[in-house]
């Protein structure tokens, strides 16, 4: 069996004794080997070097279900052969297929503006479940099915989120701290005495300097749930030069630095945020997490692209190379949901040569301009906090961890009346609340 089919397998099965009950797993639609396993799995053809890259290898919709499952290869038929029982539902081409995003690497012409895939576009969309982590689904499954083989260890874990990351992308981490910055609110924004008065005023006083707030909401989840289960992560920009990548700030400053020291002092830890110029050219990842690595003096392994714009599968090979170990991109901007199928950290796996890496992937449960933005979600606020509690209601179920991504000057309250904002940091506050009681 290859090694990224047992790797799939493990991933299905989960927790301690994954390694030990994979061996109880086939993967063959051989009835010679049906009796060396307790469960076997019939390979649909996804695989086979015919098939696999080319429009044959793509799921059909409606898609058949198994047990009330999206079932994306195979049939849902299951049998006895023997002790054995035999499974003619694909959930490990399934898995692979969402796990890597072998989708994007057949629609290579299917990008948004920013070269981003759409969550729109995406299968887990058009097909309804984009609000179900069915990979995890899928393992819930072959535990049942190997308990049903007399595999009695094939338990399921009792529901909890596992974890918790807390997650902020500096995009814009001041608002009026430099000349440019007071020149453009004095011409076209709030007028040149407010202006100079945040200019001159501490930084505390500036509007988008929330890190405070959001690492106290942090600290107080963790009181509640432990500093084990929860950890609140910035990433911040060192390079870009593109207009998306705007505002730039300057590492070295004043400003800059105190953030640094406050998240040292709270516990916070920095991730690079690779740029919008890195997304279109990865080649410039390592560059720029070695300029965010002098500025903090350490290491810095977490990263999250601008604009979540990771535009190619194969892309996440550059993470690796510059020794990126933990990713928190994987998530759809135009939909939250569970863009991989899970909601557990998963080890990439590049569909084009089909190989395991060391990077570990954190999928991105919850962006808060998904939901309220008119060209996403636009969902009210009602809408939107029965939604977010519906997605970490589905993590609870399956053991995962729940990213959300707040950004600090998307929950301002401090510049002008704007009813975006206000939702977005009582949302915050809101699920945090919530996320108190698992």
């Amino acid at each position: 069996m290859r090694d990224f089919i047992k790797y799939i397998i493990k991933f299905l099965i989960g927790g301690e004794r994954a390694g030990t009950l994979s061996s109880l797993v086939g993967y063959t639609s051989d009835p010679n080997k049906f009796s060396h396993y307790r469960v076997v799995i019939i390979p649909s053809p996804f695989f086979r070097d015919e098939v696999y890259g080319t429009a044959e290898s793509m799921p059909g919709l409606p898609l058949n279900e198994i047990e009330g499952v999206p079932l994306l290869f195979g049939s849902p038929k299951v049998e006895w052969y023997g002790d054995t029982w035999v499974v003619h539902a694909d959930i490990v081409a399934s898995a692979y297929f969402l796990l890597t995003r072998y989708e994007e690497i057949r629609k290579r012409n299917v990008r948004d503006i920013h070269g981003r895939f759409p969550g729109k576009e995406s299968l887990p969309y058009k097909a309804g479940f984009i609000h179900r982590p069915i990979v995890d689904e899928y393992g819930k499954l072959l535990r049942r099915w190997l308990r049903q083989a007399r595999v009695q260890s094939a338990t399921d874990p009792t529901p909890q989120i596992q974890k918790v990351w807390l997650t902020h992308d500096v995009d814009a981490p001041f608002y009026c701290r430099t000349f440019r910055n007071l020149i453009r609110e004095t011409v076209k924004g709030i007028g040149f005495a407010q202006a100079w008065k945040i200019f001159c005023g501490p930084l505390r006083e500036d509007p988008f300097y929330t890190f405070p707030w959001l690492l106290e909401q942090g600290n107080e989840l963790k009181k509640a749930i432990s500093k084990e289960r929860c950890k609140s992560v910035f990433f911040i920009k060192s390079g870009g030069s593109s207009v998306y990548d705007r505002p730039y700030y300057k590492l070295h400053s004043k400003e800059l630095q105190e953030l640094l020291l406050l998240c040292k002092a709270e516990n916070g830890r920095i991730g690079l945020h690779a740029s919008y110029d890195a997304g279109k050219t990865p080649a410039l990842i390592a560059a720029e997490k070695e300029l965010l690595e002098k500025q903090v003096g350490g290491a810095v392994n977490y990263n999250r692209h601008h604009y979540l714009a990771s535009c190619e599968p194969e892309d996440m090979d550059w993470l690796e190379k510059a020794g990126i170990t933990d990713d928190f991109t994987m998530g759809y901007p135009d939909v939250a949901g569970f863009r991989l199928g899970t909601c557990r950290p998963v080890h990439w796996i590049n569909p084009e040569n089909k190989r395991i890496s060391s990077l570990l992937l954190h999928p991105l449960t919850i962006m808060e301009c998904s939901l309220n933005e008119p060209v996403y979600m636009n969902l009210s606020y009602e809408e939107a906090l029965a939604y977010s509690l519906q997605l970490a209601g589905q993590v609870a179920e399956s053991n995962g961890e729940l990213v959300l991504l707040w950004h600090n000057d998307s929950i301002t309250d401090r510049i002008k009346p704007n009813v975006s904002v206000d939702w977005q940091r009582k949302l915050f506050a809101a699920i945090i609340e919530e996320l108190k009681k698992a």
